[in-house]
């Protein structure tokens, strides 16, 4: 059971974010991208969730977005999770200097420096808080895992 919920859960941050789904009644301060309702094939999230000026991305990991398998290679994986991020995030109207604080789950702290070597080209500005968090597993295998939260800049 909780094996099909770690699946189900993978496959669900695999999904490519798309225009926001309306709003509950009444929820009129919520934009929900690439949402799961209506769908009860999809595990019940969204991928990201804009609320007033700040957006929570769901955790995604690094799949090939053909095959929904993971990508052969650590280094691929890793473009493939950052990839999956900036979707979520541009999906909003965000980028990916809106970020304000990125969480990654890896299984093998000795990725750190070449996870690092690719997440750089992700950023302009700035880089966000951060936190690189080792965990004995991930679901389909993944090394990495991705969760964010970026915020609309303000107007001049």
């Amino acid at each position: 059971m909780l094996k099909e919920l770690f699946t189900a859960a993978a496959v669900a941050s695999i999904v490519v974010a798309s225009a926001p789904a309306s709003a509950a009644p009444g929820d009129t301060a919520r934009q929900y991208y690439g949402d799961a309702a209506g769908n009860p094939a999809a595990p019940p999230f969204s991928q990201a969730v804009m609320v007033g000026d700040t957006l929570y991305v769901a955790g995604h990991i690094g799949l090939d977005p053909k095959t929904q398998q993971a990508v052969a290679n650590v280094d691929g994986e890793a473009r493939a999770v950052m990839d999956a991020t900036q979707q979520a995030v541009e999906a909003a109207g965000l980028h990916m200097d809106d970020l304000v604080s990125v969480t990654i789950y890896c299984t093998d702290l000795d990725l750190y420096d070449g996870f690092n070597a690719i997440y750089r080209g992700y950023f302009h500005g700035h880089f966000p808080a951060r936190a690189f968090i080792g965990v004995s597993r991930l679901v389909r295998g993944a090394h990495f895992e991705i969760a964010a939260v970026a915020t609309r800049p303000a107007k001049p």
